[in-house]
C-alpha cells in the first residue's frame, strides 16, 4: 500500500525516458512504405505521426516501450494510438486466449501483422498461419511498432489485412553491443528475467543474443502462466551487400481464466474462475450433478451425487476443472540486401516457422474411461510454414519504384483429442505439460495453403507533393485433407484477386503543416482451419455454400492534416470504409462442445469516423500526449439464415459493430529530467456490444496507469535503473475482453473475460 500512495504522490513527476533518448534505429533490411521514420526532428518524439506518407500512419518506438512494465505486448503500448482498441485480462497483455486488438472496427483476423517483414499471420489465438508477436520477439528487442490504422502499406506481407497494419522492427545488433539485464518482481509472485548480450561493431559485423524467463501466479483462481523467449539477430557487412539473421524459440505454457456471462459476473462476481488443480474434488462432484440433471449427455458414473449443484454454482458450464495454452515456436530467418546498380537496390528474405501448440479444457461433456465424469479435451496445432520474399527498388530521382513478391507454402494440422484423467481422486494430467496417449479422436485434418502475392509501387515526387500508385494481387490456395474426418469438411478452395489498387498523395504546405489523402482496395483470402472460415462448416454445409462464397474485401478512403514543430506534433484525420461480403460463422453449440459452424456471407458494414492525436513539448522535462477517435461502424444489411427448409432473419442492419467502442481516448503526461522520470496515463473506452442485435453489451471504463522511475549514474555503459510500474491504479473492476467464445445474435453470453486488479511490478535494470 505505501508503494502505491508513493506512485500516486508522484504523479505529478510523471515521465517518459523516450523523451531521454532517441528511438532505437531499425535493421537495414526493414526498410519498407511504412518502415520506421527516420526524420531526426521526431527522433525524441513518443510518438512519430507518419509525416510524407499518404496515409495514416504513427509509429512508436521501442524506448515507449521500455517505461512500460517489464514483458509488456508492444499491443498494449499502442492503445494510445487513435482508433486502436486493445482488450487483455492480463497486465501485461500478453495472456494470448484474452488478447484482442481492433482497428476502426475491424477485428484481430481481419489486420495484418509483420516482424521484419517475415508474416505473423492473423495472430490469432488458434492460429494457423502465424504466431503472436509475444512469442516472436522479446519486448526488449523491438525497435519500433509501426501503425496504419487503413488498410496499410501494399508491401506487407498479408492476406488478412481489410482493416490495418501493424509492422513490428527488431533492434539492430548496433544497439545492444554489451551486456543487458533486468530482473522484475511484483504482484502475484512474478518473476521476470532478462540478458542480452551483444558483440562486434557499429559499422562491421555484429550480433546479439538474448533470453527472457518470466513466471507469474494467476491474479484469479488457481494456475500459473511463464513463458521462455530466446533471441538472436546477426548482421554481416561484405562490401556493399549486407546479409542478416534472425532467431526465436518460445515455449509458452498459460493456465486459463474463465469465461464468464454477465449473469455470472452479477452472481458469482469478478473474482470467479475455473476451479483449478487444487479443487479436483468439487470438480468431479459438479460433473456428476450435471451429467445426473442430463445437462452435459454424458452416462451418469456417480448417482449419489445428487442433483443439486452446491451453492453458488447453478450449471455445469459455471466454471470448469481446468484450462490452459500451450505453444512452442522456432522462427528463424536469413535476409539480404544489396545494390545492383545505381539506384537499384535488391532485397531477400527466406524464413522459417514450426509451431506445437495445443489448447486444453477439461471438459464435462465427455467421460474419460477411468470412470471420471470429465476428459481433457485439446485442440492441437502444429504448422510447418516456409516462405520467401523480395523487392526490387529503383530510384530514379523523383520517381522511386518498387516491385516485390512472396512466396509461402504453410503445412498446418489441427486436431480434437480427448485424453483421461487418472482418476476420481488424482487427475494424473497437468494442464500446463502437452499431453500425449489420447483415448479418442474426434477429428483430424491436414491442410496446406500455398501463397503467392506481387505488388508494385511508384512514389513520384512533385516539388512539395509526393504521389503514391500502385497495386498488390495474390492468389490463396486452401487444401483440406482429413486424417480422421468427424465430421469435419475436406476440400480445396481457392482466393484469387490480381488487382488490389492504391492511390495517395500528400502536399507539405508549409514546413510544418502537410495533408494527406488515399484509397486502398483490399481482398482477405479465406481461412484455413477447422475454428474459423469455410472450414469450420460441416461437409455438407461447406459443399453448399462453396459456389456461393465470396472473400470479404474493404474499400478504404481517408484523409487528414499533419501539423510537425519543435513544441508540438499532431495529426487529424477522417476515414469511411465500405465493408463487404462479410463472412459471419454462427455457432451450433456451446463453445466447449466445438461443433461444426455454420458459415455464410452476410452482407456489408460501413464505417466512418474521425481520428485526432499530439504531443505538446512543455519544457523543463515535461511532456503531454493525447488521443480521440469517434468511431461510427454499422451493419448495412440483416442476416437472413435458411436451413432445414426454414428462414430466419437477424435484425441487424443500423446497428454497431460488435466490440466497436464509438470513442477512444487516451491521454498522459510525462517527466523525464536528471535521474527522475516517470509517466502518468488514462485510457477510455466506451460502451462495447457483444451481440450483433446490440442487446448486450458492457459499459464503458476509464484506466489509470503510472510509472515512477530513478537512474543511477555508477560510471557503467548505462546508468543503473530503478523502475516502479503501477496498472490499473485505482483497482477498477471491470470486464476487459468481448468475444473469448465469439459472439451471438442476442442474449447474453459466456464469452467476457474480466480484467486485472491493480498490480505493481517493480523493475532493476543495468547495462555493462
Amino acid at each position: 500500500m505505501r508503494l502505491v500512495t508513493l506512485l500516486l504522490a508522484t504523479t505529478a513527476f510523471a515521465a517518459t525516458p523516450a523523451l531521454a533518448a532517441p528511438a532505437p534505429q531499425a535493421a537495414p533490411e526493414a526498410a519498407a512504405a511504412d518502415a520506421p521514420a527516420t526524420d531526426g526532428g521526431d527522433a525524441d518524439a513518443i510518438v512519430v505521426y507518419g509525416t510524407g506518407k499518404t496515409r495514416q500512419v504513427q509509429e512508436l518506438s521501442g524506448a515507449d516501450l521500455a517505461i512500460q512494465a517489464a514483458g509488456t505486448s508492444p499491443l498494449r503500448a499502442i492503445a494510445k494510438l487513435p482508433s486502436v482498441n486493445f482488450q487483455s485480462a492480463d497486465a501485461f497483455g500478453t495472456y494470448e486466449w484474452s488478447t484482442r486488438i481492433t482497428l476502426r472496427g475491424f477485428n484481430q483476423n481481419q489486420l495484418g501483422f509483420n516482424l521484419d517483414g517475415i508474416p505473423l499471420g492473423d495472430m490469432s489465438y488458434g492460429n494457423y498461419n502465424g504466431l503472436h508477436i509475444s512469442r516472436a520477439i522479446t519486448t526488449e528487442n523491438i525497435g519500433s511498432t509501426v501503425v496504419s490504422q487503413g488498410s496499410g502499406s501494399i508491401d506487407t506481407q498479408s492476406t488478412n489485412n481489410l482493416g490495418g497494419t501493424l509492422n513490428f522492427y527488431s533492434i539492430d545488433p548496433r544497439t545492444a553491443l554489451g551486456l543487458d539485464a533486468s530482473g522484475t518482481y511484483g504482484s502475484n509472485n512474478t518473476w521476470r528475467g532478462f540478458l542480452r548480450g551483444g558483440i562486434g561493431s557499429e559499422s562491421g559485423a555484429r550480433a546479439f543474443a538474448s533470453v527472457a524467463y518470466i513466471t507469474t501466479d494467476k491474479w484469479k483462481g488457481d494456475g500459473k502462466q511463464r513463458q521462455l523467449n530466446v533471441n538472436a539477430k546477426g548482421i554481416l557487412p561484405l562490401g556493399s551487400v549486407t546479409l542478416d539473421g534472425y532467431f526465436s524459440y518460445s515455449d509458452r505454457a498459460e493456465q486459463d481464466y474463465q469465461d464468464l456471462s454477465l449473469d455470472q459476473i452479477k452472481r458469482l462476481g469478478y473474482n470467479w474462475d475455473n476451479f483449478g488443480p487444487g479443487n479436483y474434488a468439487l470438480a468431479i462432484q459438479v460433473a456428476d450433478i450435471a451429467a445426473n440433471r442430463g445437462e452435459t449427455g454424458t452416462t451418469p458414473l456417480n448417482p449419489a451425487a445428487g442433483k443439486v449443484y452446491p451453492a453458488p454454482i447453478r450449471t455445469a458450464d459455471d466454471a470448469y476443472y481446468d484450462a490452459s495454452g500451450l505453444r512452442r515456436d522456432t522462427l528463424a530467418s536469413v535476409g539480404l540486401t544489396a545494390p545492383i546498380a545505381s539506384g537499384v537496390t535488391v532485397k531477400l528474405k527466406t524464413y522459417l516457422h514450426k509451431n506445437e501448440g495445443q489448447g486444453t479444457w477439461g471438459s464435462p461433456y465427455v467421460n474419460s474411461p477411468t470412470g471420471v465424469p470429465m476428459a481433457l479435451r485439446t485442440t492441437e496445432y502444429d504448422i510447418n510454414r516456409k516462405g520467401v520474399f523480395g523487392s526490387v527498388n529503383a530510384d530514379l530521382g523523383w520517381n522511386n519504384v518498387t516491385v516485390g513478391a512472396w512466396y509461402e507454402n504453410n503445412d498446418f494440422n489441427q486436431a480434437r483429442r480427448f485424453y483421461a484423467y487418472a482418476s476420481r481422486t488424482n487427475p494424473g494430467r497437468d494442464h500446463l505439460k502437452f499431453q500425449r496417449d489420447p483415448f479418442f479422436t474426434q477429428w483430424d485434418i491436414d491442410f496446406n495453403t500455398k501463397t503467392f502475392q506481387y505488388y508494385v509501387e511508384d512514389q513520384i515526387k512533385l516539388g512539395d507533393a509526393t504521389i503514391s500508385l500502385g497495386w498488390k494481387g495474390f492468389k490463396v490456395d486452401n487444401h483440406a485433407r482429413p486424417i480422421v474426418a468427424g465430421g469435419r469438411t475436406q476440400g480445396d478452395l481457392s482466393t484469387k484477386d490480381w488487382f488490389q489498387p492504391h492511390a495517395g498523395v500528400s502536399y507539405r504546405f508549409t514546413s510544418e503543416i502537410e495533408a494527406f489523402a488515399g484509397f486502398t482496395q483490399v481482398t482477405r483470402a479465406f481461412a484455413s482451419a477447422t475454428t474459423a472460415g469455410p472450414f469450420s462448416s460441416s461437409q455438407a454445409g461447406f459443399d453448399a455454400i462453396k459456389p456461393f462464397l465470396k472473400p470479404e474485401q474493404s474499400d478504404t478512403y481517408e484523409a487528414g492534416l499533419r501539423y510537425n514543430s519543435g513544441i508540438f506534433h499532431g495529426v487529424l484525420a477522417g476515414y469511411l470504409v465500405n465493408f463487404r461480403n462479410r463472412l459471419l460463422a454462427i455457432p451450433t453449440s456451446v463453445g466447449i462442445v466445438g461443433a461444426a459452424n455454420a458459415l455464410q456471407n452476410v452482407g456489408g458494414v460501413r464505417s466512418a469516423g474521425i481520428e485526432a492525436s499530439g504531443e505538446l513539448r512543455l519544457g523543463h522535462g515535461w511532456s503531454a500526449l493525447a488521443s480521440y477517435s469517434y468511431n461510427d461502424n454499422t451493419y448495412r444489411d440483416d442476416v437472413v439464415i435458411r436451413a432445414n427448409g426454414t428462414v430466419t432473419t437477424i435484425p441487424t442492419a443500423g446497428k454497431t459493430v460488435t466490440d466497436s467502442p464509438k470513442h477512444l481516448v487516451h491521454g498522459e503526461i510525462s517527466y523525464d529530467q536528471g535521474p527522475l522520470y516517470g509517466r502518468v496515463g488514462v485510457d477510455y473506452m466506451s460502451k462495447r456490444y457483444f451481440t450483433y442485435t446490440n442487446d448486450q453489451s458492457v459499459p464503458g471504463r476509464a484506466l489509470v496507469d503510472a510509472t515512477i522511475g530513478y537512474r543511477f549514474d555508477l560510471g557503467m555503459r548505462k546508468p543503473v535503473e530503478l523502475q516502479v510500474n503501477a496498472t490499473n491504479l485505482f483497482d477498477k473492476s471491470y470486464v476487459a475482453t468481448i468475444g473469448s467464445n465469439g459472439f451471438g445474435n442476442s442474449g447474453d453470453n459466456q464469452t467476457l473475460l474480466a480484467g486485472a486488479p491493480r498490480q505493481v511490478f517493480a523493475t532493476v535494470k543495468v547495462g555493462f
